[in-house]
């Protein structure tokens, strides 16, 4: 059964910059504490590659479904990947120096479905985390090289 998410921050910053600096899936890493890479395969393919549990890794392909800058970005997986993910981000302008950024995402555990949904325990929580990681690396606050030092 297909499980959802949606969480949104305010980010400091135009819409713009925000959209180009999400849309380097590649810096994902930098700000994502259980995303180990991200390597564009072809203009509308990401391979992921995700701490999962037990220190184990879990991958998969994700398609760009929508590229609308700076409005919206959408993805989903495909159907044979050990992870099936679809969602999007939208970043709103609420000034010229505010973007509320939302991510809307949905997960359905298939293959190996113990490990995968041990994967997405606390996704709502994790997505907080994630997003308070992005705005302190799209702010440049200090916090965003907290995974480095991790």
């Amino acid at each position: 059964m297909p499980e959802q998410v949606t969480r949104s921050i305010i980010v400091g910053a135009p819409a713009a910059a925000v959209f180009e600096l999400w849309a380097r899936f590649e810096t994902f890493p930098t700000f994502m504490k259980h995303v180990r890479s991200v390597v564009r395969v072809r203009e509308d393919t990401t391979h992921w590659v995700v701490e999962g549990p037990l220190g184990k890794e879990v991958e998969w392909d994700a398609q760009l479904t929508k590229f609308e800058p700076p409005v919206r970005i959408a993805w989903t997986t495909y159907p044979d990947d050990e992870v099936r993910t679809s969602g999007q981000v939208t970043f709103t302008e609420l000034s010229p120096a505010e973007t509320q950024l939302t991510v809307m995402m949905q997960y359905v555990p298939t293959g190996g479905a113990a490990r995968i949904a041990n994967l997405f325990t606390n996704a709502g929580e994790m997505v907080e985390e994630e997003l308070r990681r992005f705005k302190a690396f799209a702010e440049g606050r200090p916090q965003a090289e907290e995974r480095a030092s991790a």
